[in-house]
């Protein structure tokens, strides 16, 4: 699988020929990204920020929709939604935690949430995911040291950072990677993983650049 990181909370995977992507950003956000065609478009928060559904249609192709807790089967992907909370924007608002296999690699992304504790369910679930994407910017979502702490407690094989910019007048990147021992890590423009390539892997942080 190819993951790519078009902002924000936008996450591309690219699976042979499907698309599927998490929280595009719509038209009416502030911030702007390209217009593609995508097989499954998965929403976790119902904000201008991340529910871009027309963004990822484009001429005839148009996804299936996930956008809230339940589960769900399509083109032969397993997907499970759990509610949560977000206080992104400024208010309280429901947020979906999501997961899903491709290519026997189970992903646990959390969108955009802002809760530091969890169900036992929601615990056991992302619990065995191999990668995680986290949301770490603060300002309605993890902080960064909130975020690392509840990524590393679950044992993933790799943590990737989402919704990240500046914090204050920290760095909410940087803030994430010191808490994992790191000063710098390299930006990737996208990444290739296959399952082998995953398990050899323990609790490693691969960083996207995001390209808006």
């Amino acid at each position: 699988m190819v993951i790519s990181f078009p902002g924000i909370e936008c996450v591309k995977i690219q699976k042979g020929d499907t698309t599927i992507v998490f929280n595009p950003i719509s038209k009416a956000s502030k911030f702007k990204m390209t217009q593609f065609g995508a097989d499954i478009c998965i929403v976790s928060a119902w904000h201008d920020d991340m529910n871009g559904v027309e963004q990822a249609t484009r001429g005839d192709k148009e996804p299936f929709v996930v956008k809230g807790p339940g589960e769900y089967e399509v083109s032969g992907y397993f997907i499970r939604g759990y509610r949560t909370q977000s206080e992104y924007g400024g208010k309280v608002i429901s947020n979906t935690i999501y997961t899903l296999t491709i290519e026997d690699v189970r992903i646990a992304f959390l969108g955009a949430l802002s809760e530091t504790e969890l169900s036992p369910e929601i615990k056991e679930e992302i619990g065995s995911a191999d990668i995680l994407f986290v949301p770490i910017g603060g300002e309605g979502v993890l902080s960064p040291q909130e975020a690392y702490s509840l990524a590393v407690k679950r044992e993933p094989h790799i943590i990737i950072p989402i919704h990240y910019g500046k914090v204050g007048e920290k760095d909410a990147l940087k803030a994430f990677l010191k808490e994992g021992g790191i000063d710098t890590l390299k930006a990737e423009d996208k990444v290739t993983l296959r399952k082998k390539d995953v398990d050899a892997k323990e609790g490693e942080i691969i960083v996207l650049k995001q390209q808006i």
